[in-house]
């Protein structure tokens, strides 16, 4: 036989559900899968979601939309929707969302060959089909790779958890007397949970809104800005 004809009968394996690989090889074979086939690499362990339902996609563009927002009034800083992230040699998870500072601003991510690599410093997660992986195994891997903040909006029992690095541990963070979320990472990204588990854009951005107006917000731009040595 042919060097050719070796080289032609040799495939590449597909994913399969549950099986243990490392981050390289999951990535080399999920490159070779079709288009429409979504895999995650989470804790060595290969997950294939199913299809997402009209609710999960609904609650992620609430959350993106917010997201968004927040970026096109904080220069330096990157909205990603589903990316594709390297996080180590057992995790290469697809977040619902992502908000990172840009690399050259002095953000903990880098982009190697037209992928996330390293943490992001804001996750965001609706677990609807997946709460029992989103607050499992996946915290478990964001913890591990140095996430600063993960938002989770789950189903079943619906509700908003944030959490918060201390300690290279994730803890909840508590909401404010008005009952909003006000990240630290990102000053002026303020949340209403409320209108998040209602759906409702309109309450999630007056509160974003207060948020980008804030003193802390107009400080973060400043040093984001310093930063790319602009004025």
């Amino acid at each position: 036989m042919s060097t050719a004809e070796k080289r032609a009968r040799v495939t590449t394996p597909p994913l399969v559900e549950g099986q243990r690989l490392s981050q390289p090889e999951f990535h080399r074979r999920y490159e070779a899968m079709p288009p429409e086939i979504r895999a995650e690499l989470i804790e060595g362990v290969v997950y294939m979601p199913t299809p997402a339902s009209w609710a999960h996609g609904r609650s992620t563009n609430r959350v993106n939309t917010w997201l968004s927002l927040y970026e096109l009034r904080t220069p330096g800083v990157e909205v990603l929707g589903g990316p594709t992230t390297v996080l180590g040699r057992k995790s290469e998870p697809e977040p619902d969302a992502v908000m990172r500072i840009l690399p050259a601003l002095g953000g903990q991510t880098t982009d190697k060959g037209g992928y996330v690599h390293g943490a992001p410093e804001l996750v965001a997660e609706v677990a609807k089909a997946t709460r029992y992986i989103d607050l499992g195994p996946k915290l478990n891997d964001y913890q591990r790779a140095g996430v600063q903040e993960y938002l989770v909006r789950a189903y079943g029992p619906e509700e908003v958890i944030w959490y918060v690095m201390r300690k290279r541990r994730f803890v909840e963070m508590p909401v404010g007397t008005d009952g909003w979320y006000r990240s630290e990472v990102f000053p002026g990204l303020w949340l209403d949970p409320k209108a998040l588990l209602a759906n409702d854009l309109a309450g999630m951005i007056a509160a974003l809104d207060q948020g980008l107006a804030s003193p802390e917000h107009a400080a973060f731009v400043a040093r984001l800005a310093a930063a790319r040595g602009t004025p």
